[in-house]
C-alpha cells in the first residue's frame, strides 16, 4: 500500500508515473532504509521539509546498488504528484539549492516539452556549487548550470531514463517559443564592435604611411643619385671612341674649311679638281681619325698587359717568398734533429769509454 500510486494521479507520458523509474532502480529504492523511515506517510507540504535536509544529488551507488535520498525523494514526488505550482516554487527557491535541483528534475519528467524549456533555461545563470555522487561512491563538485543543461541535452540523468522532448529550433520555427536571448551576446557584440573599431583605426594609420613612402623617395636614395651622375661624367674615352668610329661630317679640318669657303665664294668653279681636292681631304682627315683611334686602343691595351704582367711578378714574388720560407722551416727541423741524435750518441759513446775505463779497456773512438 505504501508503494502505489495515490487514486486520483494523472498518468504521464501513458504509463504511471512511477514507472519512468525504471523497475530495478525503483525496487532498490522500496528496500532502502531511507524510504522506509523517512519517506513514509509524506505529503507534498511536508516533502519540502526533507528536501531542504539533502546534501548531495545523484543515482545508485555501490556495489549493491544502493539509492541515493535525492532518488527517494523524486520516487516519492512521482507517487503523489504534486500540484504544478508547488513544483513552480521550488524551481523558483534561490536559497536552498538542493530543493531547487530536485523541482528541475521532476519537471523534466513530468512537464511538457514548452514547460521544460520555460522553467528550466532561467537556471543557466544559476551558478552555484552541487555535490555529486558517481557510481563509485566518490563527490564531484558540479555547478547548477551544468545540472541544467545535462536535464535538457542528455538521454540519462541521476540514473534515470529522461523522456524525449521536442528540439528548441523546432518549437521556434512553430512560434511557440520565443527566440532565446543569451546575457553573454551583448558582451560579445559590445567586444566584436571594439575589435572592428581597433582594426579600422590600424588600418587608417597605415594607410597614410603608405601615401607617403610613395610620394617622396628615401634619403637612402638621395644620397646615392649624384654618384652615379659623376659615374657618367667620368667616362669620356668612351664617347671619344664611339664619335671616332663614326665619320661625322660636322669635324671638318680647318683646311677643308678654308677650301669650302674658298669654292663659295667662285660660285662652285674649278669643276672636277676640286672634287678631287674635296675628296683627298677627307681621306686625309678620316686617315688622321683612325690612326689617332687605333693608337688610344693599343696605348689601353699596352697598359692592360703591364698591369697583368705586374700581377703575375706579384703572384710569382709572393709564391717564392712562401716556398723558400717552408724550405727554411724544413732545414731547421732537420738540423735541430740531426743535432739532438749527435748530442745523445756522444753522451752514449762518453758513459761506455769510463765504464770500460773502469774495467781497464781501451775507450771507443768517437
Amino acid at each position: 500500500m505504501a508503494n502505489r500510486t495515490v487514486k486520483d494521479a494523472h498518468s504521464i507520458k501513458g504509463t504511471n508515473p512511477q514507472y519512468l523509474v525504471e523497475k530495478i532502480t525503483r525496487t532498490r529504492i522500496y528496500e532502502c532504509r531511507y524510504w522506509k523511515e523517512e519517506c513514509f506517510a509524506l505529503t507534498a507540504a511536508l516533502i519540502v521539509d526533507k528536501a531542504m535536509e539533502l546534501k548531495y544529488v545523484g543515482g545508485v551507488f555501490g556495489g549493491n546498488i544502493k539509492p541515493v535520498p535525492f532518488l527517494c525523494l523524486l520516487l516519492k514526488m512521482l507517487q503523489i504528484q504534486p500540484e504544478k505550482d508547488i513544483v513552480v516554487e521550488f524551481i523558483k527557491n534561490e536559497d536552498f539549492k538542493y530543493v531547487r535541483a530536485l523541482g528541475a528534475i521532476y519537471m523534466r519528467l513530468t512537464g511538457t516539452s514548452v514547460d521544460c524549456y520555460k522553467y528550466l533555461e532561467p537556471l543557466y545563470y544559476d551558478y552555484r556549487k552541487l555535490k555529486r555522487i558517481d557510481r563509485n561512491g566518490a563527490f564531484h563538485i558540479i555547478h547548477m548550470d551544468e545540472f541544467i543543461d545535462e536535464l535538457l541535452r542528455e538521454e540519462r540523468a541521476c540514473d534515470i531514463i529522461l523522456p524525449r522532448i521536442q528540439k528548441r529550433n523546432v518549437l521556434e520555427e512553430t512560434n511557440v517559443l520565443e527566440p532565446r536571448i543569451s546575457a553573454i551576446e551583448e558582451d560579445v557584440d559590445e567586444m566584436e564592435s571594439e575589435d572592428e573599431d581597433e582594426i579600422i583605426k590600424e588600418a587608417k594609420k597605415i594607410i597614410p604611411q603608405e601615401t607617403k613612402s610613395k610620394r617622396s623617395p628615401s634619403p637612402h636614395r638621395r644620397r646615392r643619385s649624384p654618384p652615379r651622375k659623376e659615374n657618367r661624367q667620368r667616362s669620356p674615352g668612351r664617347r671619344r671612341s664611339r664619335s671616332r668610329d663614326r665619320p661625322d661630317k660636322r669635324h671638318r679640318s680647318p683646311g677643308r674649311r678654308h677650301k669650302e669657303d674658298s669654292h663659295k665664294r667662285s660660285g662652285g668653279g674649278g669643276g672636277s679638281s676640286s672634287k678631287r681636292s674635296r675628296q683627298d681631304s677627307d681621306h686625309h682627315d678620316r686617315d688622321k681619325d683612325r690612326h689617332d683611334h687605333d693608337h688610344h686602343r693599343s696605348s689601353r691595351h699596352t697598359s692592360d698587359k703591364d698591369r697583368s704582367r705586374h700581377r703575375d711578378k706579384d703572384k710569382s714574388s709572393r709564391d717564392n717568398r712562401e716556398h723558400r720560407s717552408h724550405r727554411d722551416e724544413k732545414r731547421r727541423g732537420r738540423d735541430e734533429k740531426s743535432s739532438g741524435k749527435s748530442s745523445v750518441t756522444d753522451q752514449e759513446i762518453k758513459d761506455a769509454n769510463e765504464m770500460r775505463a773502469k774495467l781497464g779497456l781501451a775507450p771507443l773512438k768517437i
